[in-house]
C-alpha cells in the first residue's frame, strides 16, 4: 500500500508539515527530527533512545525507485497476482473469520470480499508482512526528497506508539514504505484508525487478524466508503458506444449507461448510482462500470492497475465470474511509453513524470489526443497512436 496523509499530522501537532526539510546530511536531518519531537512534548532523552539505532537503508530506497510491477497491464498484474490459491484461501478465511468480517460489514458497510482482497494482496493473508525495519524506513524516505511531505508525519506518529510501547524502534518490522501488519497500515492510520477487533485491549496488527480486518476496513470507511454499496462490476459494451465518454473522470446513472447498450454480466447496480465505464486496456479488452466505492480504492493504493486488480479480486473472492480478456491491442514497451509520454508532454500535457506508467494523466491525454486525431478515444494508447504523433 502506498502511504498517505492522514488525520495523524493533526493529531500530533506537527505544525512544521507544510515546510519539511530532507536531504543533507543524515545527521543534522535527525537533529531536525528531534527538534521538532522536542518542540511538540516529547522529552529529549525518550527521542533520543527513539533514534539510537537510526540509519538510511539503500534497500529502501531501492525498492521505492523498483516498482517496475506497475508497468504490466490489468491482465498481466491480474494474472500474476490472483490465484487459485489465493481465491481458496479468501473463501477460507471469509469462513474462519465470518464473525469479524459480519461485523465489519455491519460497523462499516464494507463487504468481506473488499477487505479479504486487500488481505490477500497486501500480505497474502499475513504471511509476507515484510521484514525491514520500519522506523530507518520512515526515516530513508523522509530524509530522501521525492516524497518526504508523505513519510516525515509517520515518524512522529511511530514515536506517539513508541510511547505508548507499542513500537520498538529496532524490532517493529514491516514493508519497505513504512507500512505494518497483515493490511499494511502506516503508524499514523494505526493511531487514528487502529480497533482493537478481537477484545484483548490492544491493537495488534501483526498477529490478529480481527484487529488487522476491522482497522482496515476503519480506514476505508474514513475515506468516504459508501455502505453496502457495489464497488466495480464487470459489463459487456456495444461496439458503437461513444468511447470518449469512458473513463473515470466521466460518469453518468447505471440507467443511462444501460440504456446506451451496456450490460453487466451479473446483477446491474442500481440505476440510480453514478458510474464510469473503464476501459482498462481499450475498448478491446475487459470492461467494468466503476461505481462511487471504487475510487476510494485509490485512497488507498494510487495505482491505477493495482486498484483495478485489487477492486476486481474483491468480485471474484464475492462469486464473480473471471473477466472477459478480450483481444486488447498490445501493450507499448516501457521505452515506447516513455517516448509517448514525452511527446503528449511536448505538446502541453501535463502526464507528470516521464516513468513509462500509463496513470490518470497520461491515460486523459491519450484520450484527448485519439478523439483530435479521429481515433477510437478509449485512452489506450497504441503503437498506432504513437506513429501518429
Amino acid at each position: 500500500m502506498k502511504p498517505l496523509l492522514t488525520a495523524a499530522i493533526l493529531l500530533l501537532g506537527a505544525t512544521q508539515a507544510q515546510a519539511q526539510s530532507c536531504g543533507g546530511s543524515f545527521s543534522s536531518f535527525l537533529k531536525g527530527v528531534k527538534s521538532e519531537a522536542v518542540s511538540n512534548g516529547t522529552a529529549a532523552g525518550t527521542v533520543d533512545k527513539f533514534l539510537a539505532n537510526a540509519r538510511i537503508d539503500q534497500k529502501v530506497l531501492k525498492a521505492d525507485r523498483s516498482q517496475g510491477v506497475f508497468k504490466l497491464n490489468f491482465t498481466q498484474f491480474a494474472q500474476r497476482v490472483i490465484s487459485a490459491s489465493r481465491l481458496s484461501k479468501g473463501k477460507a478465511n471469509r469462513k474462519k473469520y465470518n464473525k469479524t468480517l459480519t461485523k465489519v460489514q455491519n460497523t462499516y458497510g464494507v463487504d468481506p470480499a473488499v477487505m479479504l482482497a486487500f488481505w490477500a494482496l497486501e500480505t497474502d493473508y499475513g504471511a509476507f508482512q515484510g521484514n525491514f525495519n520500519t522506523l530507518n524506513a520512515l526515516l530513508t524516505l523522509s530524509h530522501d526528497c521525492r516524497r518526504p511531505e508523505l513519510f516525515r508525519p509517520h515518524i512522529f506518529a511511530a514515536l506517539e506508539l513508541y510511547k505508548r510501547g507499542d513500537f520498538s524502534p529496532t524490532k517493529t518490522t514491516g514493508a519497505w514504505a513504512g507500512e505494518i501488519g497483515m493490511v499494511q497500515m502506516l503508524p499514523g492510520d494505526i493511531i487514528t484508525r487502529g480497533v482493537d477487533g478481537d477484545g484483548d485491549g490492544q491493537v495488534s496488527l501483526k498477529t490478529s487478524a480481527p484487529d488487522a480486518l476491522m482497522s482496515g476496513a476503519n480506514v476505508i470507511a474514513g475515506h468516504g466508503w459508501r455502505a453496502n454499496e457495489p464497488w466495480l462490476v464487470e459489463i459487456t459494451v456495444p461496439s458503437d458506444l461513444d468511447w470518449s465518454q469512458t473513463g473515470l473522470d466521466k460518469s453518468m446513472t447505471v440507467s443511462e449507461w444501460a440504456a446506451r447498450g451496456v450490460k453487466a454480466r451479473g446483477d446491474m447496480p442500481n440505476g440510480a448510482l453514478q458510474a464510469s465505464v473503464l476501459l482498462p486496456q481499450g475498448r478491446k479488452g475487459p470492461a467494468f462500470l466503476a461505481l462511487p466505492n471504487f475510487k476510494v480504492y485509490f485512497e488507498w493504493n494510487k495505482s491505477f492497475v493495482y486498484v483495478t486488480t485489487a477492486a476486481y479480486f474483491a468480485t471474484r473472492i464475492a462469486g464473480a465470474p473471471r473477466f472477459i480478456e478480450g483481444n486488447p491491442d498490445p501493450s507499448l514497451t516501457d521505452s515506447q511509453m516513455k517516448s509517448l509520454q514525452r511527446k503528449l508532454a511536448a505538446r502541453g500535457y501535463d502526464v507528470g513524470k516521464i516513468d513509462g506508467i500509463l496513470g490518470a494523466r497520461t491515460r486523459a491525454a491519450v484520450q484527448a489526443e485519439q478523439a483530435r486525431l479521429g481515433m477510437p478515444a478509449d485512452a489506450w494508447p497504441t503503437k498506432q497512436l504513437l506513429q501518429k504523433l
